[in-house]
């Protein structure tokens, strides 16, 4: 497939935002690039964005490896299983401008999400929603970290980190069988995703070597916004595009 050398710059400078952001503070990566990427090319949203998900959480994971505790993640891993089901179908009945619109709407409902600080207790049916909610919007959106972390925010930051990681790696697996089964996942993304996994890398190596953004509350703010931004830029575009505007 031949993609215009700016377009795959473009989409690899999100990237490597994204992936700093991911590995700073758990999750990040696709609430923050999604509506970017999909305005920039519909066809990287979902399966090449969870793809540079499952890639970016392999190194997370082997960085934490020993804070994981997957007896705290058990229960969200079921609740993906159906949750993925739904986002497949999802997938199936929305239309492209739809999608968007969609995309927008799920960016602007995990950034409300990340804004309730009020402790919610982590019990095995919570989880279980959690990981629901999380495989519906990560199967149709790639946006599947906001439940999760909205549920384990008050853990510690290595837990936190190393048991988001672990869960992204599971689930990503997850949406991306069930992108394949329902036609979303082909060599055309693949395609797409390789140029971007060096820059995953880099914005990887970035977060390891400016130790304040390991600081959880440092960047909160700039980083919401910059959701809110591509949510709003998201279903403005989707509606233009469906002729709404």
């Amino acid at each position: 497939m031949n993609v215009p050398m700016i377009e795959t710059l473009i989409a690899m400078g999100l990237v490597v935002i994204g992936a700093c952001v991911q590995s700073s503070f758990g999750f990040g990566l696709a609430i923050m690039i999604a509506p970017f990427l999909f305005m920039l090319n519909p066809a990287y949203v979902p399966a090449p964005l969870c793809l540079l998900v499952l890639f970016i959480s392999l190194f997370n994971t082997c960085q934490h490896a020993q804070a994981v505790d997957i007896r705290a993640i058990k229960m969200a891993i079921i609740g993906r299983i159906p949750g993925s089901a739904v986002g497949g179908v999802i997938l199936m009945l929305c239309s492209k401008p739809l999608l968007e619109l969609y995309l927008g709407s799920v960016v602007l409902l995990a950034l409300l999400m990340s804004l309730i600080t009020r402790p919610i207790k982590p019990t095995p049916k919570m989880l279980t929603v959690a990981g629901f909610f999380s495989g519906v919007f990560g199967t149709s959106a790639a946006i599947g970290g906001p439940p999760m972390a909205l549920l384990l925010q008050h853990d510690q930051a290595s837990s936190l980190r190393a048991n988001l990681a672990a869960f992204f790696i599971l689930s990503s697996i997850l949406s991306l069988i069930v992108q394949g089964m329902t036609g979303h996942l082909t060599w055309l993304h693949l395609e797409l995703t390789l140029p971007l996994l060096p820059a995953a890398w880099l914005g990887y190596q970035f977060a390891q070597r400016i130790p304040a953004l390991k600081n959880m509350g440092s960047l909160r703010w700039p980083i919401l916004g910059l959701c809110g931004l591509s949510g709003m830029m998201s279903i403005c575009h989707g509606l233009v595009w469906a002729g709404m505007l």
